[in-house]
């Protein structure tokens, strides 16, 4: 299905590119979210129409980000949890808690933003965190988990 994008997507392409892509991931994913459009004649006319307007939406929401990136970078984060007398915790310290610790912080993030690619973490030490704010901004954020004994 050949679709029109409306905003860059990751490994997809950016603002106004025509992609064909899965009938599926069309359906399901980029026409429900606003993502894109279907590639008729009337559809890329109007984005081609509105594209300042996209563009500038777009340029926006970068700039937001490259802002939390330069907050976030400033922060170290201390999370407490129960601990093993080896520093293993009970339980883990997951995506919700890291986004939750640096919202307390002053920044606003969201769980989906924090990437957690070797899983949740089970073992109290320093960590360095990657946060996905935008399509081209990643940050990264110093989290210590402290193991607390009982």
């Amino acid at each position: 299905m050949e679709v029109i994008l409306i905003e860059k997507i990751d490994r997809l392409g950016g603002l106004g590119d025509l992609v064909n892509v899965k009938s599926g991931f069309a359906r399901n994913y980029l026409l429900p979210t606003g993502k894109a459009k279907v590639a008729t004649a009337e559809n890329i006319a109007e984005i081609e129409a509105r594209r300042a307007e996209l563009e500038k939406v777009a340029a926006d929401a970068l700039a937001a980000a490259e802002a939390r990136r330069d907050q976030i970078a400033k922060l170290e984060i201390s999370i407490t949890s129960k601990s093993g007398s080896e520093g293993k915790l009970f339980g883990s310290v997951g995506n919700a808690d890291i986004a939750d610790a640096i919202t307390a912080a002053g920044v606003e993030v969201a769980k989906r933003e924090v990437r957690l690619p070797e899983g949740p973490i089970r073992l109290a030490g320093e960590y360095e965190i990657t946060l996905h704010l935008h399509a081209d901004v990643d940050a990264v954020v110093k989290v210590t988990v402290i193991g607390e004994e009982d």
